[in-house]
């Protein structure tokens, strides 16, 4: 959803702004071609992400500096190159297309092995949680990242069938929760456990909260932070966290209802359907008078 973003995100024609999810680069890319004078900052912490930038560099115009970091880690990454302030952030949470397209990768039901990691220097895959976890404990990570009323009984099942052998793959992972849950639709019933697998490997919800925390320093007066998520947790802590600081003055809220994607956008691009946009702008700093 780069042109909805983008008109929340960029009030300064000629700012500095943080992409904190580069992935592929199509927001990046986007705002570089409709503001010609800004420049950015591109965080991503998947080596992959880092690799793409690179084959891309050039078409910048060193008009973006990459940071291979979590986005949680925004304050310090920024302090380490010089920069306290910035005119806006944005972060599109949760998968990127190229990470969902990538089989290696195993975030889709397709893939080829139990990873789900978006960074490879993580030692927690899939594959360790679903076959070393004690049941309670998946059960656990079902319900609180995934929202999976039957929690309790497909982490039952998976150690179960954990009895027979080693759970390699997301196709006999998937095998085992529909087992225990029935096919209502079009939605696959794996959905919700595997969503829960890839937040907690990745401390998802931790992160976007660190970089909620962070934004009110790193942002300059009447900069603006625009979060695009894709699930109700996510949307939910953004929510929050964006009525709390404007409750304390901190932030005025421009999006008094979520955005969606338009017909447009989610013909180009499917996966924007569940897309929810959330934007807030700094209040101007405070000077304290000291006389």
């Amino acid at each position: 959803m780069p042109s909805q973003s983008a008109e929340y995100l960029v009030n300064n024609p000629d700012g500095l702004y943080v992409d904190c999810t580069f992935g592929g680069g199509g927001h990046t890319s986007y705002l570089l071609k409709k503001f010609e004078n800004i420049k950015m900052i591109a965080f991503d912490w998947d080596g992959d992400a880092f690799e793409r930038f690179k084959e891309r560099s050039a078409d910048f115009n060193n008009r973006v500096t990459f940071i291979r970091d979590n986005f949680k880690n925004i304050k310090s990454a920024l302090a380490n190159i010089g920069i306290n302030k910035v005119d806006g952030i944005l972060a599109d949470i949760g998968v990127s297309s190229k990470q969902f397209d990538d089989l290696e990768r195993g975030f889709s039901f397709n893939s080829k092995n139990l990873d789900m990691r978006m960074d490879v220097r993580n030692p927690l895959t899939a594959k360790e949680v679903i076959n070393k976890y004690a049941q309670e404990e998946l059960a656990d990570i079902f319900y609180k990242y995934g929202e999976e009323h039957l929690s309790r009984q497909i982490a039952k099942a998976i150690t179960e069938r954990r009895k027979r052998g080693i759970i390699n793959t997301p196709v006999e992972l998937q095998d085992i929760v529909r087992s225990v849950k029935r096919h209502e639709g079009k939605i696959n019933p794996a959905t919700k456990v595997f969503q829960a697998l890839r937040i907690f490997i990745n401390g998802e919800l931790d992160n976007l909260e660190g970089l909620l925390n962070s934004a009110p320093d790193l942002l300059d007066g009447k900069g603006r932070i625009v979060i695009i998520s894709f699930h109700s947790l996510e949307d939910r802590i953004v929510k929050q966290d964006f009525r709390r600081k404007s409750s304390e003055g901190i932030y005025n809220i421009l999006t008094k209802k979520v955005v969606t994607a338009d017909e447009e956008e989610m013909r180009v691009n499917p996966r924007s359907r569940s897309a929810k946009i959330r934007a807030a702008e700094k209040q101007r700093e405070l000077v304290v008078s000291r006389e």
